[in-house]
């Protein structure tokens, strides 16, 4: 009678002691596990020049562009558009956001930028409902059919050449799974079938035609107060199908964090969270891979923070921008210029 050997399972920052009659097929299917090789850059790649807590990011055209700001305790809302070449390391100031908001949702199609809802007032007392396109090339703004749902701390990403936007909050700080698909083509709405999971600020990407919600805050927007929790919840949209399944869970819960997608990976960066034991900023980065359904972890950024902006270019993952307190305690001072980079040597 011949013996399978039983399966073994990798999972990150964990020792293993592999039987020798499996280690070879360990080796040729569980390399993904292990922490990516490479190093983190710092004090070389052109800081960012206007800090602020938590821009709205999206990337096109090998651009990163950085809207909006985070109010905070000021009497205006920042209205910063920031675009930065990831080939050529530059920064450039570009027009204004031109409306005041904060915790807007946006993704790029076509070489621009759809921006969606935010808030009109600090405390998610007046959620937008507004659409608006950027167009980098000519570094102009144009409003475009308005939301169904008025909403801010939502998630926004292009699939099949429409945007889906999925949670966030509305009237009232109430959080909500809702996700309605905007098609820039016909300037046109729809509802699609709610998220079984409620929530904001969560992580969002598109990998092969279906969506992918991770993390992110439940049942309040405030991360300050004791009602929010962190979730590692990772829910998937087939746009096919038009049906919702769980995935393998995120290692680390946690929410306000950056997050962008990569030749075929989903990358979490930072974050924040608050329970009996601590107010913290999260320095882990986290690294979700669709094609084998899980996670492994790079080397934690030099720079904990929450609200940074990540983008990924060639060989490298950019991390710029941020808060270094949670919750914003420190006021401006607090928010960092830090521009590090993780370079992958394969």
């Amino acid at each position: 009678m011949t013996r399978v050997a039983p399966k073994v399972r990798l999972k990150p920052d964990t020792t293993y002691e592999v039987p020798m009659v499996v280690t070879a097929l360990v080796l040729s299917t569980c390399t993904l596990f292990a922490q990516s090789p490479g190093r983190w850059i710092t004090n070389t790649f052109a800081p960012l020049p206007q800090p602020e807590e938590e821009y709205t990011a999206a990337v096109a055209n090998d651009r990163l562009y950085l809207m909006g700001g985070n109010r905070g305790n000021r009497k205006e809302w920042p209205r910063h558009v920031l675009e930065y070449d990831l080939a050529a390391d530059r920064w450039t100031t570009k027009k204004p956001v031109p409306f005041p908001g904060d915790h807007m949702a946006a993704a790029a199609l076509g070489g621009k930028i759809y921006v969606f809802g935010g808030q009109a007032e600090a405390g998610i007392k007046q959620p937008l409902n507004t659409t608006w396109e950027y167009d980098p090339g000519a570094d102009s703004w144009r409003p475009l059919a308005p939301m169904p749902t008025a909403r801010t701390a939502a998630g926004a990403v292009e699939a099949g050449g429409r945007i889906y936007v999925v949670g966030g909050n509305v009237a009232g700080g109430g959080t909500v799974g809702i996700m309605e698909v905007y098609d820039p083509a016909a300037n046109r709405w729809d509802s699609r079938s709610t998220m079984p999971t409620p929530r904001n600020h969560p992580a969002v990407g598109a990998v092969g035609g279906k969506l992918y919600v991770i993390g992110g805050r439940l049942a309040a927007p405030n991360i300050g107060g004791f009602t929010a929790s962190n979730t590692d919840v990772v829910e998937e949209y087939d746009t096919v199908t038009a049906t919702w399944r769980a995935l393998n869970k995120m290692p680390t819960p946690r929410s306000g964090h950056g997050f962008t997608t990569h030749q075929g990976r989903i990358y979490v960066a930072g974050g924040e969270v608050r329970d009996a034991h601590m107010d913290a900023i999260f320095r882990d980065v986290e690294v979700f891979d669709p094609a084998i359904n899980d996670w492994y972890r790079l080397p934690p950024m030099p720079t904990a923070r929450h609200g940074v902006n990540l983008a990924g270019y060639a060989n490298r993952l950019h991390a710029i921008g941020g808060h270094i307190a949670f919750a914003a305690t420190g006021g401006t001072a607090l928010h960092t210029a830090a521009h590090e980079v993780f370079e992958f040597t394969r």
